[in-house]
């Protein structure tokens, strides 16, 4: 696998592992009834729906939530050992102040600093000994991209709380059970009224503005389409996303760009120097005629906070906005 794909590879990783937080309990003091899997923005929302107490209250358990495959878990009591097999789930359960819990992350978890220097259980595939071996009475991973992953554990009897965040408010519901799970609700419901002061802030800024036509390009010749968190946060940061004909993510036809002819391009801020996808924008054919390329609308923005589905992004939906309304957003 070339550079270009490997970094395909683990933006896509980040991205949707980190989108699909998966909130999980394990060992003897958790009780796991297991129902149809599902990968739905509704069971986000359900489950923020199911919410055992005011935030800000301490958490009673036992506590019973669902998660988004379906999946009903009872915590007995608070979890003391937790591993979290996707970047965003180490973010948020660090950001409510519960990172002393952590006992094991993924290999792409390096925010905070001090995530880095966990004990690693695994990269795209988890090591499910390494896991195990832990002990943990709570893991954190992704419905969608840890399906294999989940099933094992739970085979191990190791629960599993696994979400799929769609939409922004599904990313906030997320984090406010996760604090229900940990009992850190006070903690949660700041984080949570961030995000939304942010998302308010944003859309007050650009409610009148002309939506302007953006292309996103996440990898190489790869873009994202409707029914997708990023999708929205365009939306939201006041821009048209020119790949919205379609759903999820997918290969773009140069052409069609063209066709599109985007006044902004936006790109992740990728550590490859030269950039791949400013390298592959500047050398395709046709691609001078395009608004964006000939009046150098091209911006790179932070990877990170952009594609990771969890308290940053409210930092990812900012920086958007300031790059496509820069008069109107500061």
């Amino acid at each position: 696998m070339n550079g270009i794909n490997r970094n395909m590879m683990k933006f896509l990783f980040s991205m949707l592992l980190t989108m699909m937080l998966v909130f999980t309990s394990a060992c003897g003091a958790n009780s796991e009834t297991e129902n149809k899997p599902g990968n739905t923005a509704a069971n986000s929302e359900q489950a923020a729906a199911n919410e055992p107490a005011p935030s800000g209250q301490a958490t009673v358990y036992p506590l019973t939530l669902k998660d988004d495959t379906g999946t009903e878990i009872t915590f007995e009591q608070q979890p003391t050992k937790v591993v979290t097999l996707v970047p965003s789930e180490t973010e948020a359960i660090y950001a409510i102040g519960s990172g002393e819990q952590v006992v094991g992350v993924d290999e792409y978890s390096n925010y905070p600093e001090e995530a880095a220097s966990k004990p690693k259980v695994g990269d795209m595939t988890t090591n499910i000994e390494a896991v195990a071996a832990l002990e943990p009475d709570l893991v954190l991973a992704s419905s969608s991209m840890n399906t294999e992953a989940i099933m094992k554990l739970r085979e191990l009897k190791i629960t599993v709380y696994a979400t799929d965040p769609l939409t922004y408010e599904a990313v906030i519901a997320k984090i406010e059970n996760l604090g229900h799970i940990m009992n850190k609700q006070s903690e949660a419901a700041e984080i949570a009224e961030h995000m939304r002061l942010v998302k308010q802030q944003v859309t007050d800024a650009v409610k009148d503005a002309e939506k302007k036509n953006v292309y996103l390009e996440f990898s190489p010749g790869w873009t994202v389409g409707s029914s997708t968190f990023l999708d929205e946060l365009l939306t939201l940061a006041g821009g048209k996303n020119i790949a919205a004909a379609k759903p999820g993510w997918y290969e773009v036809s140069a052409e069609e760009v063209v066709t599109q002819n985007p006044e902004l391009i936006i790109y992740p801020d990728l550590k490859e120097d030269p950039n791949p996808i400013v390298a592959g924008i500047e050398s395709r054919p046709g691609w001078n005629v395009i608004d964006a390329v000939k009046n150098k609308q091209m911006f790179a923005v932070t990877e990170d906070p952009l594609v990771r589905v969890g308290p940053r992004l409210a930092d990812g939906l900012l920086e958007l906005a300031k790059v496509i309304h820069p008069d109107l957003v500061k």
